[in-house]
């Protein structure tokens, strides 16, 4: 791999040829600063797809804008880092920015949700089975179907040859029993 060579241009031989549009002008631009203008991007936005994204909006932003560039205000690096800061600024102040990050991406989860299908409580070591146990027959049975052994309401209602309302009420006054323990 050939060393990158060092870019030799003035300051202001540089603004000029921004300000007449030449497109060499932003190359270079992009050579010498868009390190140093990521690196601030990414201090907002650490999110590396939607910070290059904002590199290249600024960049975007400094070829239109160039007309308006005024040496007399500053260098020429200190108005594209404000460019660079203030699109990065109004990103994350975006309604969309907001919302994506209370959104988590299914990629990065995955793992995570795969981990908690294996998570299981043991009741016992809770102490669930000695409430349950304390409870009323009818309700414990009725709970133990559903909630120990997966039962679904329809199919506790079939096995203990009860209405599906009885069933779904038993269930309903044994969990608020089992509330009193821990009120």
């Amino acid at each position: 791999m050939a060393p990158a060579k060092k870019i030799s241009i003035s300051e202001d031989e540089l603004v000029s040829k921004l300000k007449s549009q030449d497109t060499t002008a932003v190359r270079t631009l992009y050579e010498m600063y868009s390190g140093a203008l990521m690196g601030i991007i990414s201090r907002i936005i650490p999110q590396t797809e939607l910070a290059e994204d904002l590199l290249q909006e600024t960049f975007v932003k400094i070829w239109h804008s160039a007309a308006s560039y005024d040496s007399s205000k500053g260098r020429l690096f200190t108005w594209m880092m404000n460019i660079a800061r203030n699109l990065s600024i109004d990103k994350v102040r975006s309604r969309d920015f907001r919302n994506a990050v209370k959104n988590q991406d299914i990629e990065n989860n995955v793992d995570f949700i795969d981990s908690q299908k294996e998570i299981t409580f043991n009741a016992d070591l809770l102490g669930i089975k000695e409430m349950v146990n304390s409870l009323k027959p009818e309700y414990r049975t009725v709970l133990d179907m559903v909630y120990f052994k997966g039962y679904t309401h329809v199919e506790a209602a079939e096995e203990l040859n009860l209405p599906l309302g009885t069933v779904k009420t038993r269930i309903r006054m044994a969990v608020g029993e089992l509330r009193k323990y821990f009120n």
